[in-house]
């Protein structure tokens, strides 16, 4: 087994630079063997053997095995469930301690937890820091010691206590010559684990000055290049949050807000797992959702004859993304003017963004059907015409995404606005009566 090591797992923060656990795994005096693993409890559940975000990890991993080549070792890449990967771990290394960094969703909490029993069992310890937010779990709590389930208020207490102690990038690169010296294996391959891989370009991991100068003007506006793109890298962690927060507080408090957010959610996922799957607010589980299914294939595909939603979700289609107010505006319309329920939309942008995220999604699609925490008001139901009148007065975006739009053979609209909204209103009062 050869002398003592510990290990560093890498999960969503595949990067060298300012990495909170790998710094402590490193400078704790044992040299320190590099971990990720493809985990088949995740990859057996996506449907798309293309999807986007598999090809996203395995091009981050094969750059990180690259780089941490050029410091004498190798990444330990594994393909299976982690629990029987860290078993046989464990018997082939002399394992001391196992690193890694916080995961906040519930499958990846149940996860560590048997690991972390598997480990102890072994005279293993398991050691994790915080690394994917700025605040996390209870560090901002409200005046009587609960969660906040208000943004303006947790914003508030969140900037009065950032300061240089929480944006400071832990030194990595001081230590990288601690890592366990070996030659390493290759890397198994997509078509191995059952995928294929697409040929996307992704977006930069870095944000531009120009564009947060302009980021408060442009970013409501989908068919200017007004937004970062960054939030595949903050889901992954190719790229550190507290680089992005210190940039940000000094650039752009309004782009900062957005990270606030984030880390918003986060907490209220951390503090209320039961909104994985229900509403956060219990009564609107009570709503009666028509769930028209050939009305929801309709706006999964873009052919609901409103040409703003239409563009949304066929720019999600073909690119895994889709601008942040227009997920507003597409989320508003299958909840409230189809009446369908938030959980089918949130399952549908799940299989398709390539910057998926669990809290953020579940966020969002609450606070659209107003089901949410802090979320819009039920009553409040989007005009598609007028969200593109104000947002895309031009139809540039439209134009892009739906260049038939005003073809005879565009589908005329799936519903009428003044009866959907009224629809709308009379069923969540039901629900709340």
């Amino acid at each position: 087994m050869g002398k003592e090591l510990v290990v560093f797992w890498f999960r969503r923060d595949l990067r060298l630079q300012d990495n909170a656990g790998l710094y402590y795994a490193l400078k704790g005096g044992f040299n320190v063997l590099p971990l990720f693993i493809f985990d088949t409890q995740i990859l057996f559940k996506l449907d798309d053997k293309t999807d986007r975000r598999v090809s996203f990890i395995y091009n981050q991993i094969l750059e990180l095995d690259k780089e941490i080549q050029s410091f004498g070792s190798s990444l330990l890449v594994l393909y299976g469930d982690p629990l029987k990967l860290f078993s046989d771990v464990i018997k082939e290394y002399k394992v001391r301690t196992v690193y890694a960094n916080h995961d906040y969703e519930p499958y990846a909490k149940e996860r560590d937890f048997q690991i972390m029993q598997l480990l102890l069992e072994n005279g293993i310890s398991f050691k994790t820091y915080k690394d994917q937010t700025i605040f996390e779990k209870d560090e901002i709590l409200s005046g009587s010691g609960k969660p906040y389930t208000v943004f303006t208020p947790y914003s508030k207490t969140w900037l009065a206590k950032l300061n240089e102690f929480y944006i400071s990038s832990y030194p990595t690169m001081k230590f990288l010559g601690n890592f366990f010296k070996w030659s390493g294996k290759p890397v198994i391959s997509l078509e191995e684990m059952g995928f294929s891989s697409t040929s996307e370009i992704f977006p930069l991991k870095t944000i531009k000055q120009e564009l947060l100068d302009k980021y408060t003007a442009d970013r409501d506006y989908p068919a200017k290049e007004g937004t970062s793109r960054l939030g595949v890298h903050l889901r992954f962690g190719t790229i550190s949050i507290r680089v992005l927060a210190q940039k940000a507080r000094e650039l752009n408090p309004t782009y900062l807000g957005e990270l606030i957010w984030r880390d918003f959610y986060m907490q209220i996922l951390w503090h209320f797992p039961q909104v994985e799957h229900h509403a956060f607010k219990p009564d609107y589980d009570k709503i009666r959702w028509r769930n028209n299914e050939m009305e929801f294939d309709a706006w999964c595909n873009g052919h609901t004859g409103y040409p703003i939603v239409d563009a949304g979700m066929r720019q999600l289609n073909a690119t895994g993304f889709m601008h942040n107010r227009v997920r507003m505006i597409v989320a508003s319309f299958l909840t409230k003017h189809l009446l369908i329920d938030w959980r089918w939309g949130e399952a549908y942008f799940a299989k398709k963004l390539l910057d998926f995220d669990l809290s953020a999604n579940n966020g969002g699609w609450q606070w659209a059907a107003g089901t949410g925490t802090d979320a819009s008001p039920y009553f409040r139901v989007f005009n598609p015409r007028l969200q593109t009148e104000k947002f895309d007065p031009k139809l540039d975006y439209i134009r892009k995404w739906v260049p038939e739009f005003q073809d005879p053979g565009y589908p005329k609209p799936i519903v009428d606005h003044v009866f959907a909204r009224e629809r709308c209103l009379m069923a969540y009062k039901e629900a709340l009566s």
